[in-house]
This record gives structure tokens, C-alpha cells and sequence, in this order.
């Protein structure tokens, strides 16, 4: 199974567990792009919608296209009777939009699944001119706030953790855009914070893709280690967490 498909497995889990991103990104963004009934949004690969309502909010016309057939069921539930929401279920490296073109174009850590030259490339090419690609991003640090659990966790995950299938993907190189034709690129980040239960943290990690791929028996060890470790340190574990937003623009026609 392909890493990018393997969160569609647990689709009730992701939705649940996965990390939202703070209310002052979706604003500084909806105002970047002037975003409402008269704009145009493609999201790429949104999952369960964990960064769709603040946009399909704003009144634009809005689409997505997921890969995964479970968690497009369960976005579909949530916006389906929206009328400014079109969802298709398809791959966005193969799909043919045809004639649309888009506004804005955004993913919420998405885009670094799809190579690169085809991410750039295509998106840039959906783009009406002057449009906006946005990228967003959660990097999550937990050394910081706890560092004896920290130290705990390391053990466990220096033991157990053994996934089966080699995880293939470099860092994506978002400052990259402007070899691609893209102007106005920049970074904006915003921060904030998570505290988690021993079994919401368990549950959490298990949406990670790469330990979604560990067999057993190192599976159940994997998990009850970090379940054991967040118990005995209060039952308790905090993330201090770094949204990252960057932003792009196609230039608009001479």
C-alpha cells in the first residue's frame, strides 16, 4: 500500500485525532485571498476536512478532490448538503480538471505527497493568473514542555519501533514554488498548543503513517510503551506546536 493511502484505513481515527490549525491562519489567509462567493477554491486532499470549513465558510465556490474513498465519506457527510461544495474522489497527479480554473488553490499537509514537479506544475497551471497556492503545515514539538517524558518515549520508540515498509518520502521543498513560475512567496507561522491524555495521545500517534506500518508483535509493544509512559508522567503529554503557512502567487497576465 501506497504511504498516502494508508491513512484512508483509519478514516473515524484521523478525523478525530488529527491536528486542526488555529483560527488566526484561516483568517490572515481569507483575508490574503479575499475570499467569498465570487472566488474560486480547490483544496487538495483535505481528508476528513480538518482545514475545510473556515474556507467553504467564506461562501466561495469550493472544491476538493481526496484520494482516500473512506475519508471522502466522511467529509461528504459533514459538507454534502452545502451548496457551494463539490468533492471528487480521485487522484489529483491523474485527474483532469478540464477547463476550471481556480482562485485559490490550498493544502493542509497534503502537497508534499504528490513529486514535486507534478505539485508545482499542475497547480500553478489550474491557477487563474494572479491566483494563490497556500500551503500549511503543523510541525509539533514535545521535548520542550516534558523532557524526562521525552526521554521515556525515546526508549519506546528506540525499541519497538520497526514499521515494515520504509517510509519514502523526503522533505518537500515548499520554498521551491518560485522555480516553478510562482511570485510573492512567503512564510507566516502561528502558534499553539495541545495537551493529551495518555489514550488520546496513543490514538493520535497511531495516525501517523509510517506507525500505522509497524507489524506485530512490535505494534502492541510500540503503543502500550508510549501509553505506559504518558500514564506514569501524570497522565499528560503537551505539544507546543508551530502552524506553518506559506504562500505563492501565479503572476498575473501581461
Amino acid at each position: 500500500m501506497e504511504f498516502r493511502k494508508v491513512f484512508d484505513t483509519i478514516p473515524e481515527q484521523f478525523d478525530r485525532y488529527r491536528p486542526r490549525y488555529c483560527p488566526s491562519l484561516f483568517k490572515d489567509l481569507i483575508d490574503y485571498a479575499k475570499l467569498g462567493p465570487d472566488k474560486s477554491v480547490l483544496e487538495l486532499g483535505p481528508g476528513t476536512g480538518q482545514a475545510t470549513e473556515p474556507i467553504l465558510a467564506t461562501g466561495c465556490e469550493y472544491w476538493a478532490i481526496e484520494l482516500g474513498e473512506h475519508l471522502a465519506e466522511i467529509l461528504a457527510r459533514k459538507y454534502g448538503s452545502r451548496n457551494n461544495f463539490t468533492l471528487v474522489v480521485d487522484d489529483f497527479i491523474r485527474h483532469d480538471f478540464g477547463p476550471k480554473r481556480f482562485d485559490m488553490i490550498y493544502s493542509a499537509a497534503t502537497i508534499q505527497w504528490i513529486p514535486e514537479q507534478i505539485a508545482f506544475s499542475k497547480t500553478f497551471a489550474l491557477l487563474k493568473p494572479g491566483g494563490i497556492l497556500a500551503m500549511m503545515l503543523t510541525r509539533s514539538e514535545y521535548q520542550t514542555p516534558n523532557p524526562a517524558l521525552y526521554a521515556d518515549i525515546q526508549k519506546v520508540y528506540s525499541a519497538y519501533f520497526k514499521p515494515d515498509i520504509p517510509y519514502p518520502h523526503g522533505k518537500f521543498q515548499y520554498e521551491n514554488a518560485p522555480r516553478y513560475g510562482y511570485t510573492a512567496f512567503e512564510r507566516r507561522q502561528y502558534l499553539g498548543r495541545r495537551e493529551m491524555t495518555a489514550e488520546e495521545y496513543v490514538a493520535y500517534s497511531g495516525t501517523h503513517c509510517d506507525h500505522l506500518v509497524i507489524p506485530q508483535p512490535y505494534r502492541s509493544k510500540f503503543f502500550e510503551g508510549l501509553y505506559n509512559a504518558v500514564k506514569a508522567a501524570g497522565n499528560r503529554i503537551v505539544f507546543e506546536d508551530t502552524h506553518v503557512l506559506y504562500l505563492a502567487k501565479k503572476p498575473c497576465a501581461p
